[in-house]
């Protein structure tokens, strides 16, 4: 069976989950490394998408700075969105090569995964024909965003759980005007642990993705990422 070394984050500044996305990514393009999962919540920011419009972000300077939120733009697809304390984010960076070829098959997967998680507590989520992402009802409960080259994955997904949805009324989430946002504390009326929410979705993505899962140390890890890059770097001079 497949395996993926699982790293749990914690709570993370976006900047810094980005850029160890980007250096986990050039390590699998040289086959240094595995296929890896990070799980993170981020600090408040709002993130771009490639077919973000500046219009979509509704929040001034003075209004971003009262909140305490960043602005980035990525090179993920989509539109903007939100992450922030009490949400779980996912990102899988993953050789495709090894599970087949397939970009909406592997957005279906990731949906998937994130509906199996939600009815292990009691919340019957689906799919939008027109969209990306998963729905309970009429609300969009988690986003979905990635960028594939060479047929590995970066970004991911982000599911609201205990998330303070205000923050979303300073964007037009995925630049969808006519539909509201939700999470799993909104629709069971109290807060879920992040890490229940976290082991489920574990759970699932084995399944879905038919991958043996491999909990590792973040330290542990940090520090073999960054000896590996380095000597990454010193073999391209």
């Amino acid at each position: 069976m497949r395996q993926i070394q699982v790293i749990p984050l914690g709570l993370t500044n976006y900047k810094s989950a980005w850029d160890l996305q980007r250096k986990i990514f050039e390590l699998r393009v040289s086959g240094k490394i595995h296929d890896i999962l990070l799980l993170t919540e981020h600090n408040h920011v709002y993130t771009l998408g490639k077919s973000s419009e500046d219009a979509h972000l509704l929040a001034n300077d003075a209004e971003l700075k009262s909140t305490g939120a960043e602005v980035y733009p990525t090179d993920r697809g989509g539109d903007i969105t939100y992450h922030g304390p009490g949400q779980l984010v996912v990102y899988p960076i993953l050789d495709l090569n090894n599970y087949y070829l397939d970009i909406h098959r592997y957005l279906r997967d990731l949906e998937e995964v994130i509906i199996r998680s939600l009815v292990d507590f009691g919340i019957k989520a689906h799919r939008e024909e027109k969209f990306t992402g998963v729905w309970v009802d009429h609300e969009k409960i988690a986003a979905i965003g990635v960028k594939i080259s060479r047929w590995i994955t970066m970004h991911g997904f982000a599911l609201n759980i205990n998330t303070d949805l205000s923050y979303f009324d300073r964007i037009i989430p995925c630049g969808i005007f006519h539909k509201g946002i939700t999470s799993i504390q909104k629709i069971l009326g109290n807060a879920i642990s992040v890490q229940d929410v976290s082991n489920s979705v574990l759970t699932h993505f084995s399944d879905v993705f038919d991958v043996r899962i491999l909990e590792t140390d973040k330290e542990v890890f940090l520090k073999f990422i960054n000896q590996l890059t380095i000597e990454n770097v010193e073999c391209q001079k």
